[in-house]
């Protein structure tokens, strides 16, 4: 992978798209992709799922778990999708990384992707946890950052550029 970020995190509040650039991002580099939400414990899926936000003590364990898998896929390269909506966050999955670590933030306005989320279904983030997702992003600065009002493979391919100019 370029600049040896060999574990990429694709980043950004619900609903902004990361499983499926995540899964995009995946294929083209030759990497496995892992869903975040996937590895939520069942305590803070039916939190969610009852329309209540996670707090950081909630997350804490779940961001421990991706470090875990990040660190097993170090060498080999993972993409993982994940929220990573904290600076703190950030660092947690980064602890041990050294610099094979980048994270790219799909950045999108809130009516955008409250209009995304509110035509998902089957997902246990309901639409009104959204504000309170924005309330906690604390937007990296210097990560990738690509806009999701593009189409998926367009954001794949300028995420790739960025990556390939030494962005992340």
């Amino acid at each position: 992978m370029p600049n040896g970020k060999n574990v990429l995190v694709v980043m950004g509040v619900s609903g902004c798209g990361k499983t499926e650039i995540g899964k995009l991002l995946a294929k083209e580099l030759g990497r496995p992709f892992f869903d975040g939400d996937n590895f939520h414990p069942k305590e803070n899926i039916k939190k969610m799922s009852s329309g209540q936000p996670l707090d950081d003590e909630d997350r804490r364990g779940w961001l421990i778990k991706l470090n875990q898998l990040a660190l097993e896929h170090r060498h080999t390269g993972a993409i993982i999708a994940c929220s990573a909506l904290k600076k703190n966050y950030r660092s947690l999955l980064r602890a041990g990384m050294g610099n094979c670590m980048a994270f790219v933030y799909l950045e999108g306005s809130f009516d955008l992707i409250l209009s995304r989320l509110q035509q998902r279904k089957g997902h246990f983030m309901p639409p009104n946890l959204l504000q309170s997702q924005f309330d906690a992003l604390e937007p990296p600065t210097k990560e990738i950052k690509v806009s999701v009002e593009d189409k998926p493979a367009k954001i794949v391919k300028e995420v790739l550029k960025q990556l390939n100019n030494g962005r992340a």
